[in-house]
């Protein structure tokens, strides 16, 4: 098959006064040994930052250490006349996407008018905007009144961050990015209420695509329950949800509302980082690892019929080529085409274990998924 292309990864990602534990080169080592042969990687934009100056620090970070080739989208943290003008030059630098987020008051967050704003740039560029949709406003609400009823256990950060309100931002999302033409990606969709405002969106005409990631197909809300904190391994926004909501995701592969198979890789260890967070779960970094083993849990999709053996090829490799400009040079075996390519034998698999994985991370998220 094409070599994997993963188009959500956060190498060396500032969160919380850490950073995630897999570095440029050992992430993209993890990587190679799971099958995937290019990463899309964020390069983030600091508030009053330059978009372009990022983008040269993030070069900085990866030249020279990554074992397979590698992208970048840009995060938009900071909308102004400065960035919206930078956006072009970005686009020219090889950058056509850029991520906004509806979540993360204070850190990341968007209002509508400056995502309005951002949509109307991308679509006079021919740029993408990737968007994290979370209503984090009423989030916040939520989670101030956890906390003041005195719960801080990992469960928490999912309960405070239902699926109604990652629906309500993704049809605000799509409303936006119908008005300004912008094409527009979802990223890291966990909840039937999204899926099903992007599919509205779709059949519809409209140009709206979204990926899910390996946690949302396999994992659920009772892993945050795990006792004595072992929660915290799978906190991760938007978080783990619960199992009913993974048929429609599946359902959401097969049909094509669901484009493209990402990990959203962003790996904290257990002790020393996600412990970070005993007692007040906002504390605890969100992220988990798995650029390793996408291509192997999702063709135990192929294996228990939810989704075709080509399918499989197109969610994990093809698409992502197609969507973020590498096509025809990836995500395709053929003459003319990088040499990226995976031989996989299904029975000859890695097993998934914390011992045996290359990540550098203390712990696998997937090890009964094996």
């Amino acid at each position: 098959m094409p070599g994997g292309i993963d188009a959500h990864t956060h190498m060396e990602m500032p969160f919380g006064g850490t950073f995630s534990a897999d570095t440029f080169e050992s992430g993209t080592r993890a990587a190679a040994w799971g099958g995937t042969t290019t990463i899309i990687d964020f390069a983030v934009q600091p508030k009053g930052g330059s978009l372009l100056s990022t983008l040269d620090k993030w070069h900085e970070k990866a030249d020279g250490d990554c074992a397979i080739d590698y992208g970048f989208h840009m995060i938009v943290s900071d909308v102004n006349d400065t960035t919206l003008k930078e956006m072009s030059s970005c686009v020219d630098a090889g950058v056509s996407s850029f991520k906004m987020f509806m979540a993360y008051p204070g850190v990341f967050y968007s209002t509508d008018g400056e995502i309005l704003r951002a949509m109307t740039k991308a679509a006079e560029i021919g740029g993408t905007i990737a968007m994290h949709a979370e209503n984090g406003i009423a989030i916040d609400e939520l989670v101030a009144k956890a906390l003041a009823d005195g719960h801080g256990e990992p469960y928490q950060h999912g309960v405070t961050r239902p699926p109604e309100l990652e629906g309500e931002a993704t049809s605000r999302a799509i409303t936006l990015a119908g008005v300004t033409g912008a094409p527009l990606y979802i990223v890291h969709l966990s909840a039937a209420q999204a899926l099903s405002a992007v599919a509205e969106a779709r059949d519809g005409g409209q140009n709206v695509f979204a990926e899910t990631c390996p946690q949302y197909l396999y994992l659920s809300i009772e892993d945050l329950a795990k006792p004595d904190f072992e929660g915290a391994k799978y906190v991760a926004s938007p978080p783990l949800r619960d199992k009913s909501h993974q048929p429609d995701l599946w359902r959401g592969l097969r049909t094509n509302d669901l484009s493209v198979v990402s990990t959203d890789h962003c790996p904290f260890c257990f002790k020393d980082q996600k412990e970070l967070g005993r007692g007040d779960f906002t504390k605890i970094p969100n992220g988990m690892p798995g650029v390793e083993h996408r291509i192997d849990l999702l063709h135990q999709g192929v294996l228990a019929g939810e989704i075709s053996l080509a399918r499989w090829v197109e969610a994990c490799s093809t698409t992502p080529a197609r969507m973020f400009g590498l096509y025809p040079r990836k995500g395709v075996v053929a003459p003319g085409a990088d040499a990226d390519i995976v031989i996989y034998d299904p029975g000859a698999s890695q097993t998934i274990s914390a011992e045996t994985h290359h990540m550098a991370v203390d712990y696998s998220a997937y090890e009964a998924c094996r």
